[in-house]
């Protein structure tokens, strides 16, 4: 599970805009947002970077508080 769309979210980003700058499909970015399909390390440091944000606010704890 990512945190990839509250991220795009808060920061007013679109997904078009994310997928031409990741220079992957919209399709791509989509599933990586909707969680069916998770982001290779390579690429959520590349989303991280391009979000300006640590990878580790894009990745949900597993822990249960």
């Amino acid at each position: 599970m990512n945190r990839i769309k509250e991220v795009l979210e808060e920061k007013g980003i679109k997904q078009t805009w994310l997928a031409e700058k990741l220079k992957k499909s919209y399709n791509m970015v989509n599933s990586y947002v909707q969680n069916r399909r998770q982001p290779s390390i390579e690429d959520l440091n590349k989303i991280a970077n391009i979000l300006n944000v640590d990878v580790k606010e894009l990745l949900v704890s597993s822990k249960h508080e």
